[in-house]
């Protein structure tokens, strides 16, 4: 399954606080009702140009149906890690268990 772009839950809770149907907001968007449900229920994901207008259509900010990243960025390529408590527990291990160390 693809990765949704917005939050199908917030899609559907900012076009009710707004007061309209689904078939009012996809006519205000341009899209089919068929479409908006797909969208709110997270079965299709919303292209970035329709979310805008969606956000546009409920008055609301785009962030507030965005898709929220919690996960740490790809690190496919090598991410380091620097400064951190592992890193300086690592450090101090390797110190202790190092031929000379007098530890």
């Amino acid at each position: 399954m693809t990765k949704l772009d917005h939050e199908p839950e917030a899609v559907t809770w900012a076009r009710k606080k707004a007061g309209l149907t689904k078939r009012a907001l996809a006519e205000r968007v341009g899209i089919s009702e068929q479409l908006m449900g797909e969208i709110e229920s997270g079965r299709r994901n919303a292209t970035p140009a329709n979310l805008l207008k969606i956000a546009d259509a409920l008055n609301c900010p785009i962030v507030l149906l965005e898709r929220k990243r919690s996960v740490a960025p790809d690190c496919s390529g090598g991410c380091a890690v620097v400064g951190s408590q592992a890193e300086g527990s690592a450090r101090r291990r390797s110190r202790r268990s190092s031929p000379g160390s007098g530890r």
